[in-house]
């Protein structure tokens, strides 16, 4: 009886991973490229949201997120001189995709989204 509960106790850390779930994750990659530096660079996305305090011209930022829910990819920032306040509205995200997602910040305000996402199997 003992040998097996201890067969038992040694199987589970295996069947523990075998059953355990997929973890769903986006890489988001921020772009600069807006001639410029910017300051409190906000991400929103569904349940949560990332930033930065300062971007500087040319620079690229990563963060991988895991989304809730379903909604906008909205991104915030504030011009070199924090005068102008941007808000700029991307592509829906939704719970249980995978993927990446690049974000470049483009000169007036502006932005391209390039999501490359697969949704959950």
């Amino acid at each position: 009886m003992r040998d097996g509960w201890i067969g038992l106790a040694a199987s589970l850390p295996v069947l523990a991973m075998a059953t355990a779930c997929h973890s769903y994750h986006i890489e988001i990659e921020v772009e600069n490229r807006t001639g410029g530096p910017i300051q409190l660079l906000e991400v929103d996305y569904p349940s949560a949201s990332f930033g930065k305090d300062a971007l500087a011209a040319g620079a690229e930022y990563h963060y991988r997120i895991q989304a809730n829910g379903k909604g906008p990819v909205k991104v915030l920032y504030a011009t070199g001189n924090g005068r102008q306040t941007v808000q700029i509205g991307g592509p829906e995200l939704a719970e249980g995709e995978e993927g990446h997602l690049e974000i470049i910040l483009l000169p007036q305000g502006k932005a391209e989204f390039h999501p490359e996402l697969t949704p959950r199997r």
